[in-house]
């Protein structure tokens, strides 16, 4: 059985945001409704997701391109205790070549106990809720 030990999550969260080409538009659109909120955070994005969002006026730290190993990347981050939330805009009806990488990113993610937004309305539920904007203890893995 796994042992678990609590970290407190800061007022200010660091968020992953990533999304595959033909969910990229919706990324777009519910970062530019939501900006109010997301520029108090700390935000990361894979490559190419990185640079639209900038073209919007967000701060963004980035990452390699998804395929590349951005997915990894962020991944590791997560198990390194450096990202707080994931917003990943995937479509699981579109096979892609990365696709293992896009599973064990899910997969560190919930291992991790981190909050994970896969679609508009998930992403929507995550940003309204009042521990996006609170301190909040999550329990994770004792290492």
């Amino acid at each position: 059985m796994m042992e678990y030990t609590a970290i407190e999550m800061s007022k200010r969260k660091r968020i992953a945001l990533i999304a595959h080409d033909n969910k990229k538009d919706e990324l777009l659109n519910w970062a530019k409704n939501n900006r109010d909120l997301l520029i108090h955070h700390e935000l990361y994005a894979t490559a190419t997701t990185g640079r639209l969002l900038e073209g919007l006026g967000f701060q963004i730290t980035k990452v390699k391109s998804g395929p590349l190993g951005g997915d990894q990347q962020i991944g590791a981050m997560i198990a390194e205790g450096k990202i707080d939330v994931l917003v990943f805009f995937w479509d699981p009806l579109e096979p892609l070549p990365h696709d293992p990488d896009i599973k064990a990113l899910l997969r560190i993610a919930t291992v991790w106990n981190i909050p994970i937004a896969t679609n508009l309305a998930s992403a929507d539920f995550l940003i309204s809720s009042p521990f996006m904007n609170d301190t909040y203890r999550r329990l994770t893995p004792k290492a």
